[in-house]
């Protein structure tokens, strides 16, 4: 059969299309923030591998870093960590770094003198990089807070929050993770009079509001849409609350006073008209968002006797999630556990998933259908999580436990959370930064 002319002009235009989308690379997203680009955690990709096809992730490059607890972030094609180094003069430095994400190549550094006094697990600063419109945010241990150029790493703007505000230091330093909501960059520090939560300026640094006498906790507040409005959900040492981005006004609050000592590290996690907060002394809290009004109430609250005896959840460090109706979170000594999100009732325990010691983490990054874990001991898992119980589908080592983090209890962890970018993975330890492709070639 012949064609005509028309016709094989159109066919020709189908097959260039075709070949058009075939060539067309899957789109890559970056994890510019703590938790990724919405902060909750969630790793959006496609293309990426179902399985491992070995049991240890190929590198494709890695750099020598000193120690810390900061995940990395990444975003248009650079990466950014910080760490701490303390030399033969015992002069104590913490530096944020950045990388070339394709082979990285150092394109800049900062550092800066910055002596840990009285701070309790000094392996270096906690708090990610946080990126933005050009701007990198960096946070350390002490209050040293800074605006960078991404380009060039030349510091736009800087601040000593402890000198400025008058911090009464937690134990652990300051751990928050720079929020940026609009024309504001959001920490909470525990600053006074009235500013465990305060606002710059993002571009200029100055401060735009203060809010709240509370003392700070360990945990990075984040923004949720409630009643048609955005709002800064932050857990302080004392309470649960919910602040205008834009002023700082208090909308709402529930208390939530620690039961022996402030340990409120894991984000507040939202769900819709719900919201979690976890911790290894406090158990679990569920709020249930009011949608036509700024208000909360309880749904429920669940604590065991003891970090010990433990009802529902007390997480350590990681974020627990919240899909379909479900929670998965790992309790305080290591239990990978399954709740129903309407009442905090068990379903299900799982004890193989990472060792049974106290403080336990796991990092779940929840993709599609599946759940990606990075463990404490460097391995990365793709599971499935459903009311059923867990399945793991593969798991390859990516980077290997250090000492440094958890000197005394045990031969090593990773508890920094990893980061998702351009379907690749970063992570590290104590001694280096890798980066491994997950792109399903």
């Amino acid at each position: 059969m012949s064609l005509s002319r028309p016709q094989m002009f159109a066919m020709s235009v189908l097959v260039l299309l075709f070949s058009v989308c075939l060539a067309t690379p899957v789109a890559a997203d970056d994890w510019p923030q703590w938790r990724g680009p919405g902060r909750d955690g969630v790793w959006r990709e496609e293309g990426i591998v179902e399985s491992f096809p070995i049991d240890r992730l190929e590198i494709l490059w890695q750099r020598e870093i000193s120690s810390g607890y900061s995940g990395p972030t990444v975003a248009d094609g650079r990466v950014y960590v910080t760490d701490r180094v303390v030399d033969e003069s015992e002069q104590q430095t913490e530096r944020v770094h950045c990388f070339d994400a394709r082979n990285g190549r150092s394109l800049w550094q900062h550092d800066y003198e910055c002596p840990y006094v009285g701070i309790s697990y000094d392996a270096g600063p906690r708090a990610s990089v946080t990126i933005h419109d050009g701007r990198a945010y960096s946070l350390g241990t002490l209050g040293h807070m800074y605006c960078f150029e991404v380009e060039s790493g030349e510091i736009l703007w800087k601040k000593d929050l402890f000198s400025e505000y008058n911090i009464d230091m937690p134990a652990w330093g300051i751990t928050c993770s720079p929020l940026v909501e609009r024309e504001c960059v959001i920490v909470q520090i525990g600053g006074s009079p009235g500013a465990c939560l305060v606002a710059f300026d993002r571009i200029s640094g100055i401060e735009r509001w203060r809010a709240l006498d509370d003392d700070p906790s360990y945990s990075s507040p984040i923004t949720i849409d409630q009643a048609g409005q955005r709002v800064v959900v932050c857990w302080t040492g004392e309470r649960v609350v919910g602040v205008s981005p834009a002023t700082g006004q208090l909308h709402w609050e529930y208390p939530l006073p620690p039961k022996k000592w402030v340990r409120a590290c894991a984000s507040p996690v939202w769900d819709g008209d719900r919201l979690l907060v976890s911790g290894f002394f406090v158990g679990s809290l569920m709020l249930r968002l009011h949608t036509d009004q700024l208000a909360v109430e309880k749904l429920w609250y669940r604590v065991g006797p003891s970090e010990n005896e433990t009802e529902a959840l007390h997480v350590s460090i990681a974020e627990p999630m919240i899909q379909d109706g479900l929670i998965f979170g790992v309790d305080s000594f290591g239990q990978l556990r399954c709740l129903d999100a309407e009442t905090g009732q068990r379903y299900w325990e799982n004890l193989e998933v990472i060792p049974q010691q106290r403080w336990s983490t796991l990092r779940l990054i929840p993709r599609r259908d599946s759940v990606w874990l990075f463990t404490e001991l460097g391995d990365l898992v793709i599971s499935r999580l459903s009311r059923e119980g867990y399945r793991e589908i593969s798991r390859a080592k990516l980077i290997e436990p250090t000492k440094r983090q958890l000197p005394s209890r045990r031969a090593g962890v990773c508890w920094s959370h990893p980061a998702f970018a351009d379907r690749h993975v970063f992570a590290r330890n104590d001694k280096q930064i890798v980066c491994a492709s997950l792109a399903d070639r």
